[in-house]
């Protein structure tokens, strides 16, 4: 369905606040990983975990419970995820063990891949088809303005008085988020349909597909195996203090925001191309990292610009699926787009677990090679896609089925 303008817009902001206090869960453990090990004696890369199993619960949680939930009311559906949401936040800030902790985060996470899957079609469905990309990437400003304030913020709360209070600080954003949608979001959304079978398998079983799948994973992840660490890295090899990180992952945040709108403008109508360019330059950035780390000035420089790259490719992951979706499985866009979902959260998981790895056997500084040889096989996928796109009907976005009502 789509929508006038303004409605269109209002619509596009509760899923932007939605996606807001989703996303500032999601990277908040960044910030608050020496605070979480130090309260719990654990190690850090152990406090990882909560980013690591986070991911993997939005990985395998959001194509299950959204092919379960596709005959639900799209705006039931959103008002359930934001309860979930606030009940797993909730139990992380009274949590006294990391077991409970990360029980709490997977839990979070599951509300997670569910709002991600389903939000990135309904952004989609509410405009001309010209402006999906556009669209997704507003739905997606949540999660980069929670990144420029909300994980900055949340941060210096944890500092200031305790990493339990950042949770109880989200549960509070989820919240604002849940009246936001009972508020602006239409109920006359297009309900999902039940997906059949024979139209989920061909998501699992179409090659095109697949290699997109593994495109954002390897893409969007590899920038996780260094931001998973980017607080202890920024202490320990730049030599920052700790006070200082959340001003840095504030500056981090702004090149991200800055990063998303321009990834929105540039592949709405040639994404591969757009990711191709992308990729490379990330890769790069990464390299240089390892370089300019140890120095003050130099390694801001390059963390500026590897999170302006950060998020930029995330617009065209989605739209790219959710076009080769409608042309290879057009009765599986929103299970798609909930793949993809699982498929960002895969790179995350993997990012940051080999972080972990890295960190533990070779030093922090590593991280920032083992980053870019991950982006350089997206580098290589994505040739592979182009080079495919060549020899068949290329993927455009004017070439796609209209929104559907």
């Amino acid at each position: 369905m789509q929508l006038d303008q303004k409605r269109s817009t209002l619509a596009l902001l509760a899923l932007a606040i939605s996606a807001y206090a989703i996303g500032t869960t999601e990277f908040i453990s960044v910030g608050l990983l020496p605070l979480i090990a130090e309260n719990l004696h654990i190690s850090v890369t152990t406090a990882g975990l909560t980013v690591t199993l986070y991911a993997l619960g939005v990985t395998f949680g959001a194509p299950v419970l959204t092919s379960l939930t596709t005959g639900m009311s799209r705006k039931s559906l959103l008002i359930a995820i934001m309860i979930v949401f606030i009940a797993g936040n909730s139990l992380a800030a009274a949590s006294g063990s990391i077991g409970i902790l990360l029980t709490a985060r997977v839990l979070s996470a599951l509300s997670h891949g569910v709002f991600m899957s389903i939000a990135s079609t309904i952004a989609a469905d509410l405009v001309p088809e010209n402006k999906r990309a556009s669209a997704i990437s507003m739905m997606f400003s949540g999660l980069t303005v929670a990144i420029v304030t909300g994980v900055p913020l949340g941060t210096w709360i944890g500092q200031q008085m305790g990493w339990r209070a950042a949770f109880v600080t989200i549960a509070v954003i989820g919240l604002v988020a849940l009246i936001a949608n009972l508020i602006l979001i239409p109920a006359s959304l297009r309900k999902g349909v039940p997906t059949p079978v024979r139209e989920q398998v061909k998501l699992v079983t179409n090659g095109r597909l697949l290699l997109a799948f593994a495109i954002t994973a390897l893409g969007y992840g590899g920038t996780f195996v260094v931001f998973t660490y980017l607080s202890p890295l920024l202490h320990e090899i730049t030599g920052f203090a700790e006070s200082t990180v959340a001003v840095i992952l504030l500056i981090y945040g702004v090149a991200i925001a800055i990063g998303n709108v321009i990834g929105g403008k540039v592949a709405n109508r040639r994404p591969l191309k757009a990711l191709f360019l992308m990729f490379i330059l990330q890769a790069i950035v990464l390299l240089v990292l390892m370089v300019t780390a140890p120095f003050k000035v130099a390694g801001l420089i390059t963390i500026f610009f590897m999170g302006l790259l950060a998020f930029m490719n995330v617009p065209g992951l989605q739209i790219y699926v959710v076009m080769l979706a409608e042309r290879f499985a057009p009765g599986a866009k929103d299970v798609a787009s909930a793949v993809n979902i699982a498929a960002f959260n895969a790179g995350i998981a993997i990012g940051a677990y080999l972080g972990g790895l890295v960190t533990d056997s070779m030093g922090l500084i590593h991280t920032t090679w083992i980053g870019a040889v991950m982006v350089l096989a997206a580098v290589l996928l994505t040739g592979w896609s182009m080079a495919l796109e060549r020899k068949g009907r290329p993927v455009r976005a004017v070439q796609a089925e209209p929104a559907r009502s």
